[in-house]
């Protein structure tokens, strides 16, 4: 990072400090309410959909993004956005209910979307060229470390089911924080219309550009969802405790944390769309060993954990591979559209995964990743057109 200033340095940790306790927050929920609703007898297919909440509250303040970071700058959004996920943690021992924890979930989504996009659009304006994969995957590794430690706490429930809500509240406030140690800025390549129209003409004009890197957050959306959410339910089913359940979400994690960095690094010398086509091939690859080897929970833990290494920094290569494809004119809308794709990807997640395991009772849930990681990794051989840059 010897390129960066002091007060880049600075303001480039807090921001992955911040990011690593989001992660933190969003990998115990997504499990501890799973186990939480599967205990309670709540059905697999409600239990998806209560999961949804989170991305539904993501795609729907995602077009109106854009308008406020240009107007006020990163450093209130972050503010915002950090206050409503920390908020809603805390409120949950308050009151259990499926539609008050749907409510909450819709919160946080708002949050951590108004905290992840501005902290993307902040580090990829201000990281030089040639640092880009190296930073983004820094980036990603610190949300990838909380999200890993998310899971480890689920044994919390049994001594108060309130317990972990109020630690991840905790911990998001003290992190929340350390946005005051820095001086806000603003976007340099913004645009001066702030219509919904210009919105909606840069969200088409991004997608001619980049489309194909917003497959891997896609892939990563569907994954983190679908992992957390619905495979909890089936580990429990399969006769699986919920401490071991945790160690097989958090092998999966542990194998993004492992290779970020070096993913990151690769696709700097080598080109970032044969890094992601070699992360998806062997994430399918991965899942259908993990499908095979399901029986014996410590040859899964094996199997998730490679899945990890392949598939783990998707999320974060797609972002270094639209900043790639896409005009600086254009690089907020792309980071915007980076969330999105991965919020869709997040809302099939539970939502497949829980009829799959309502009306698929006899086949294993990881033969859907492997299936999904596949068609994926097919779409992405294909080309992407070069297109000349407009003012939109």
């Amino acid at each position: 990072m010897n390129q960066f200033t002091a007060l880049e340095k600075r303001r480039f940790w807090i921001l992955v400090v911040i990011v690593s306790i989001s992660g933190f927050s969003q990998g115990m929920l997504l499990p501890l309410i799973s186990v939480i609703f599967e205990q309670d007898g709540l059905s697999s297919s409600l239990n998806g959909l209560n999961a949804t909440g989170l991305y539904i509250g993501t795609l729907l303040i995602s077009p109106f993004m854009e308008q406020p970071l240009r107007k006020f700058g990163y450093k209130p959004v972050i503010m915002v956005g950090g206050m409503l996920v920390f908020v809603s943690l805390l409120l949950f021992p308050l009151w259990k209910s499926v539609i008050f924890w749907f409510i909450l979930r819709l919160f946080i989504g708002i949050g951590d979307h108004a905290l992840h996009f501005s902290t993307q659009t902040w580090i990829t304006s201000f990281s030089p060229q040639q640092r880009l994969g190296r930073n983004i995957a820094l980036y990603g590794l610190s949300f990838g470390i909380g999200f890993a430690a998310g899971p480890l706490f689920l044994p919390l429930v049994s001594i108060y089911e309130g317990l972990p809500f109020i630690i991840s509240g905790i911990l998001c406030m003290a992190a929340w924080s350390l946005v005051f140690f820095i001086d806000n800025d603003f976007p340099g390549h913004m645009h001066e219309t702030s219509t919904m129209r210009g919105t909606w003409a840069r969200f088409g004009a991004t997608i001619g550009f980049a489309w194909v890197a917003f497959i891997p957050p896609f892939s990563y959306g569907f994954l983190e969802s679908s992992l957390h959410a619905i495979f909890p339910v089936y580990a429990l089913r399969s006769d699986v405790n919920v401490s071991m359940v945790s160690i097989i979400l958090a092998a999966f994690s542990t194998g993004g944390i492992l290779s970020q960095l070096p993913l990151g690094a690769l696709s700097d010398r080598i080109g970032r769309k044969k890094v992601v086509l070699l992360s998806l091939f062997g994430g399918a690859f991965s899942f259908s060993l993990a499908a095979i080897l399901e029986n014996n929970v410590w040859t899964l833990i094996g199997a998730f954990l490679l899945a990890g290494l392949f598939v783990g920094s998707t999320f974060s290569l797609g972002i270094s591979y639209m900043a790639d494809l896409t005009p600086k004119a254009l690089l907020p809308t792309g980071n915007l559209l980076c969330g999105i794709f991965f919020s869709i990807g997040s809302l099939t997640g539970p939502f497949l995964g829980g009829v799959f395991l309502e009306y698929f009772e006899g086949f294993s849930f990881l033969w859907l990743i492997a299936l999904f990681l596949m068609t994926l990794s097919l779409l992405s051989l294909l080309k992407t057109k070069k297109q000349p840059v407009q003012s939109i």
